[in-house]
């Protein structure tokens, strides 16, 4: 595989140190790392609980400050909000509103990066599509099963369409179809020349879909390489064959024992995965048109995700919509530098014409009378909890 000249993620004696309130080193959680990733490969950051791999994901975002060593992404620091925009990231739990809906889970997160109303519209209907949640797209994510919630922090960490995917425990929760249709989208992503960092501790989800590990211990790196480099057994041997005839399988076995000079060997017959069997099982019945109340079946990966146009051109797009911000957008969120409050105006007011009833028009009128009371109990509930706060400043 060709390697760009400057890496993706390159990280140089990369240390830190975490201190107690005195100042005191209380636990060097990343301990002189060095490693390189680059464009178009998948990653996979291993290692036990307490190793580091959290904290080595949280530099390479910018949430954490290195205490020594050298770190870059993308070529820039961390902590630039350029380099964020090109950044999406899937936490180990989906920290989600839960009284949003899951269209309007992904359209706040849209509005961050600047996308105009109809791409986000666009990019939404894809990706709920992808995930198998379009059947679910004004249910509120508070509602939604732990696999459910996975499903929609997956969508909204691709709602950029970013160069540079962290997928922290992408699979959990989900069910064995579920992990296959990630491992698959993955597998899509990095055609299109997309670099994935995956940490999990389910090993036969990276040993599917990973190019090469980094195996973290007491947060150092302890092993790296390709994983044909590193599983394949060079002292043994084994072989694939169709069934044989009985009368060959005898000559087989002599001819081994000749061979082999009292050395141990096995034949059994190959086996699926339990996985392959599951997705076989599952596949049947969709054939049969079973039906099923639980999640379906994701759909086609996204258009906007499967296009072959560089990544840099959705940097490019922002760069220009940023010079002449159009009335619905709002600047990305950034750790270093908060957005300013006049561009989030109208997601607010799009958020708060929704709480007080006016999106509920599109419903039947009993459910959209009934949702109204909801969400203005909720919103009195509200008023009264602030008006309570500003008494007790008086």
């Amino acid at each position: 595989m060709a390697q760009q000249s400057t890496p993706v993620v390159s990280a140089v004696g990369l240390t830190k140190v975490f201190r107690d309130f005195w100042g005191r080193p209380k636990a060097k959680a990343v301990n002189d790392v060095d490693f390189e990733i680059h464009e178009g490969e998948v990653v996979g950051l291993l290692g036990p609980n307490g190793s580091g791999k959290s904290t080595t994901v949280k530099m390479i975002l910018g949430l954490l400050y290195p205490t020594g060593g050298s770190l870059s992404v993308l070529g820039r620091s961390p902590r630039a909000v350029e380099t964020k925009r090109e950044i999406g990231y899937l936490p180990e739990e989906s920290y989600l509103y839960k009284y949003l809906t899951a269209e309007e889970t992904l359209d706040f997160f849209g509005a961050l990066f600047n996308l105009s109303r109809a791409e986000r519209r666009r990019r939404i209907d894809q990706l709920l599509e992808m995930v198998g949640m379009a059947h679910a797209r004004r249910r509120r994510v508070g509602e939604f099963s732990k696999g459910m919630a996975r499903r929609i922090g997956l969508a909204q960490a691709m709602i950029n369409d970013p160069a540079f995917l962290i997928l922290d425990e992408p699979t959990s929760g989900l069910d064995p179809l579920g992990c296959k249709e990630v491992k698959d989208l993955i597998t899509m992503l990095k055609k299109r020349g997309k670099t994935v960092v995956i940490t999990s501790h389910l090993l036969s989800d990276i040993e599917d879909i990973c190019d090469r590990v980094i195996i973290l211990y007491g947060g150092r790196v302890r092993a790296t390489g390709t994983l044909h480099d590193l599983l394949t057994v060079n002292d043994e041997n084994r072989i694939i064959t169709p069934a044989l005839p009985p009368a060959v399988m005898t000559r087989l076995v002599a001819l081994l024992r000749e061979n082999l000079h009292g050395e141990e060997f096995r034949i059994d017959h190959p086996r699926r995965t339990l996985e392959e069997f599951f997705l076989e099982v599952i596949n049947q019945a969709k054939a049969e048109s079973i039906e099923t109340a639980g999640v379906v079946g994701g759909g086609k990966i996204a258009e906007y995700l499967s296009e072959e146009e560089k990544s840099n051109a959705v940097l490019d797009a922002l760069m220009s919509e940023s010079a002449a911000p159009a009335a619905d957008t709002v600047e990305p969120a950034s750790v270093s530098e908060p957005a300013a409050p006049e561009p989030a105006e109208p997601v607010l007011d799009e958020k708060l014409a929704e709480l007080t009833g006016e999106t509920a028009a599109a419903a039947p009128e009993a459910e959209a009378a009934e949702e109204a009371q909801k969400k203005q109990e909720e919103l009195d509930a509200v008023n009264a909890k602030l008006d309570d706060l500003l008494r007790g400043r008086k």
